[in-house]
């Protein structure tokens, strides 16, 4: 992978002196790495955030935007497979959490470095089949109506002509992404996966949370938080604070690790010195 590649998906990436997890995060629906740009002055310094700039959106407005999730997997791996040397976990929200999810098993099948732990939200479990009808290809009055319901596009957008054009190919290749997605059965991951979900978000409702603990042989907590399905930015607080405890919870149980093995090490030299 050359270094255009690490700049183009995951802008602005620098190895930090006190890093000990890399927190990879990806967007929802229209999203870019934006969503996730403040995240790092709010996270302890152990933890590298990186979010992940999707083609059609932000720096890379100009290309074409991924319209099924299989290839965009396949780009995504040759992009990421070089940055994944240490500790690392996956966040995503909504499409997002689509993406870590089968980027996590795409790892697996290539026998690649495994994340640490897989953050889903606003997300149902992949297995669990939705009812609702395809609205990507909707004239454009249905598609507004659409993104309208789902209270995430911005309403000076949304009124603007102008900004719905810039804005209306990612959207579209996105829904097109997410209402298209056949989800395979395939053993379950073993990293924890932790869950959150809105409490107002009529899309996810709690009972399509709980069968992602099917997709895990780890441990899966799912917790509930006060907003509609963009919580994540009404919650992000209470969302950032439950983040902040399972990651330094990593660094810990890792910490401990290390601190073990080289004990043992020690042991083992001096039983052979003795």
């Amino acid at each position: 992978m050359n270094d255009h590649s690490v700049k183009s998906w995951f802008l602005g990436f620098r190895q930090r002196p006190l890093e000990r997890i890399r927190l990879f995060c990806f967007p929802y629906a229209g999203g870019g790495s934006v969503i996730y740009r403040q995240w790092s002055t709010k996270l302890p310094r152990e933890v590298n955030v990186v979010p992940v700039e999707l083609p059609g959106r932000g720096s890379r407005l100009l290309e074409p935007a991924f319209r099924n999730l299989p290839a965009l997997i396949d780009e995504l791996l040759g992009a990421i497979t070089p940055l994944l040397g240490n500790d690392y976990a996956l966040f995503g929200h909504s499409m997002g959490a689509l993406i870590a999810f089968e980027l996590a098993r795409a790892l697996r099948r290539r026998q690649l470095n495994q994340p640490r732990h897989i953050f889903v939200a606003g997300r149902r479990a992949p297995q669990i089949p939705t009812t609702d009808p395809l609205t990507y290809s909707l004239p454009l009055p249905g598609f507004t109506d659409e993104l309208k319901k789902l209270n995430g596009t911005p309403k000076e957008v949304l009124d603007h002509p102008e900004l719905m054009q810039v804005v209306l190919p990612a959207l579209r290749a996105d829904f097109e992404l997410v209402q298209t997605y056949k989800y395979e059965a395939d053993q379950p991951l073993e990293c924890p996966i932790t869950v959150y979900g809105g409490t107002q978000d009529i899309k996810v409702p709690p009972e399509a949370l709980l069968p992602w603990r099917e997709q895990t042989n780890a441990q899966c907590k799912i917790h509930m938080l006060k907003g509609d399905h963009f919580f994540l930015r009404s919650a992000e607080f209470r969302l950032l604070t439950l983040l902040r405890q399972e990651m330094m919870e990593m660094i810990s149980t890792t910490s401990r690790l290390l601190q073990r093995r080289r004990e043992e090490k020690f042991l083992r030299k001096q039983q052979v010195d003795s």
